[in-house]
């Protein structure tokens, strides 16, 4: 088991390792009304194993999929929070990937102008990166994350047995978010993923260099003011490729897997492809590109016309570049 710190206002501990979900209430305040929030997908023990550590609690299960991340959803499950009598003092636990996630920490944002979160991400994608980091929010239609807030959690707690039960599909999805902060910020991380193959003796390890970049960038930029928008690499292009395949098509890590691939240089490229690959994710998007690229105009980036882009030219280094959006969409039909 290993442990870090995030050190931000009130500060909060990731705790990482296997078998901990039983033990969900030494890491977490349970002692209290606690509203558990999971999905359809994820095995129903896990929310309930939560739930029965608590000293009140009920389990409110949504729709798997991108779909439940929507102001619909998000009105029913404060309508179901209101029910249940939870006030400032209880709390939301997120049981589940980063839709889970989002909505659950969006939700505890929006209920009586904000209560306590905690995070117990079950997918690979929501361990490395949306778990920490406090960005909540929901779609409105097809544009992703646009309506939300910053709203730290109070704990997060990662039990990698969670992810035994993950479809191939899904893990190799997660594992494009440990890959894209490599790129920027972990050149030995990313050699890692060319040189090894990532079993369960070396997933912890990976999760955490992974939680550290986020956690220094975070701890740096709270707000996405400057250098947290390293951890968008990919994810200009990707959303817009998400958002165009109606928000199911392709998953989230394989839509930023095709995203990084115009913003690298040639050098960084012939080395990303083949960890792709690797992971069996997507190098060629066979849709409609310029019907994905009109979304990016949406993208919580962009200023006015601008939007700011990373560029990695050196595997380990970034470069964070304001260009018009015209130009951006050049960029991809010239390099994609």
């Amino acid at each position: 088991m290993k442990q870090l710190n995030l050190n931000l206002h009130g500060g909060y501990t990731i705790t990482v390792g296997r078998d901990l979900l039983r033990y969900a209430d030494k890491y977490f305040n349970l002692k209290r009304r606690v509203f558990v929030i999971t999905d359809s997908g994820v095995p129903a023990e896990y929310a309930r194993t939560v739930a029965s550590l608590a000293r009140c609690s009920t389990v409110y299960t949504v729709s798997e999929g991108e779909g439940s991340k929507s102001l619909e959803t998000l009105s029913e499950v404060l309508r179901a929070m209101l029910e249940f009598g939870m006030t400032r003092t209880d709390c939301v636990v997120a049981v589940g990937g980063g839709v889970v996630g989002d909505l659950s920490g969006f939700a505890a944002a929006s209920y009586m102008r904000g209560i306590d979160f905690y995070n117990v991400p079950t997918t690979l994608l929501s361990q490395v990166d949306s778990s920490i980091g406090g960005k909540t929010a929901v779609n409105l239609g097809n544009v992703k994350n646009v309506v939300g807030a910053f709203h730290q959690p109070k704990g997060v707690l990662i039990d990698t047995d969670t992810l035994k039960t993950l479809s191939k599909r899904h893990y190799s999805a997660g594992m494009c978010e440990a890959i894209k902060m490599s790129l920027t910020s972990d050149d030995e991380l990313f050699a890692t993923f060319e040189s090894k193959d990532i079993t369960e003796d070396n997933l912890e390890d990976v999760i955490v260099r992974a939680l550290m970049i986020k956690k220094a960038v975070v701890e740096e930029d709270e707000r996405e003011t400057g250098l947290r928008k390293i951890l968008n690499l990919g994810h200009t292009l990707g959303h817009g490729i998400e958002a165009a395949e109606e928000l199911g098509g392709l998953y989230h890590g394989e839509c930023v897997a095709l995203g990084m691939l115009p913003v690298v240089s040639d050098e960084v490229r012939a080395r990303l492809i083949p960890v792709l690959h690797k992971f069996d994710l997507p190098t060629s998007y066979s849709g409609d590109l310029d019907y994905a690229l009109k979304f990016i105009e949406h993208d919580k980036k962009s200023e006015g016309s601008d939007i700011s882009v990373i560029l990695v030219e050196r595997v380990g280094e970034y470069v964070i570049k304001r260009m018009p959006i015209g130009e951006f969409k050049e960029l991809v039909k010239e390099r994609f």
